[in-house]
């Protein structure tokens, strides 16, 4: 069975002390009003991490806990303190409320943000900075796996150093998949330049979580030639409604479908928090949407 949930960056919270970001109660509130019975946890410290009160909010507005992220900066060796804190935050908080999907991704970095896009063009790491990368992410992987319980997912994202087919390819095929499977957004794949239908057909039986995320291929075309930042990008709309833009949703129903894939597909449009966007009216159209092709 697949269920259909959404993420607070659907609301613009991509960080947990951001001032910009609505009040989570909001968030919780205006999801289950837009058709979703579940919602990820957004970055550790925006929801509350007392396991009581947030269990009574979620029961209150008939919400479950899906799963959660850890967006931190893999890619640097002096941020390895940051990331096991939030590591660790999340998979207890995950834990407290029956949630099962952890999902890693490496943080923008400077180096890679004006390539975001552009595959040929990306900075690589040599062999011992990536070795040391992988060993992280798979630590982190590790301890949410054997630790806590969760099934933990590399999900590829725009100017991290997971982001191009290849690398995610190369990670997947270093790691032990008792350990890492992949949380796939169908958006960040098609702003890297690969195809997202394609990778699934290859993938599926590693794929244990998805993102439902769709791009404008016009915005993606002007932003890629214009070396325009991740959050920028955002700002101008890359992330478009699900069915208006590039991804071919009716082809990633029928793989999910065809493979017997049973679990949650998250609806994901992050947005800037002080732009135009009306996340409740969108994550609305997005549910209609999907609703609309069998899901």
């Amino acid at each position: 069975m697949i269920t259909i949930g959404n993420a607070p960056c659907s609301w613009g919270v991509e960080f947990a002390k951001d001032p910009r970001n609505p009040d989570w109660r909001r968030v919780l509130a205006e999801n289950a009003a837009a058709g979703y019975s579940g919602i990820e946890l957004g970055p550790v410290g925006f929801m509350p991490e007392d396991p009581v009160e947030l269990a009574e909010a979620l029961d209150e507005h008939g919400q479950t806990l899906i799963g959660g992220v850890v967006f931190r900066a893999f890619h640097d060796p002096d941020q390895w303190d940051d990331v096991m804190d939030g590591a660790l935050r999340t998979c207890r908080a995950l834990s407290a409320h029956g949630a099962r999907h952890l999902v890693l991704i490496d943080s923008i970095s400077p180096r890679r943000a004006p390539t975001a896009g552009r595959a040929d063009e990306a900075e690589q790491m040599d062999t011992a900075e990536w070795t040391a990368f992988r060993d992280r992410i798979a630590t982190v992987a590790k301890i949410g796996t054997e630790d806590f319980g969760l099934t933990v997912g590399i999900h590829a994202h725009a100017a991290g150093f997971v982001d191009f087919e290849p690398e995610l390819e190369r990670l997947l095929g270093e790691v032990d998949e008792n350990h890492l499977k992949i949380c796939f957004d169908t958006g960040h794949h098609s702003y890297a330049g690969f195809d997202p239908v394609a990778f699934m057909k290859r993938h599926i039986e590693r794929i244990s979580y998805m993102h439902f995320k769709d791009i404008d291929p016009i915005v993606k075309a002007q932003v890629v030639a214009n070396r325009t930042g991740f959050y920028d990008a955002c700002a101008q709309g890359i992330f478009c409604n699900l069915g208006q833009g590039d991804v071919d949703f009716p082809a990633v129903r029928q793989i999910l479908l065809d493979n017997g894939f049973d679990g949650w597909c998250t609806v994901e449009q992050d947005c800037d928090p002080e732009g135009p966007s009306n996340p409740v009216e969108d994550a609305r159209t997005n549910r209609t949407y999907l609703q609309s092709i069998g899901f």
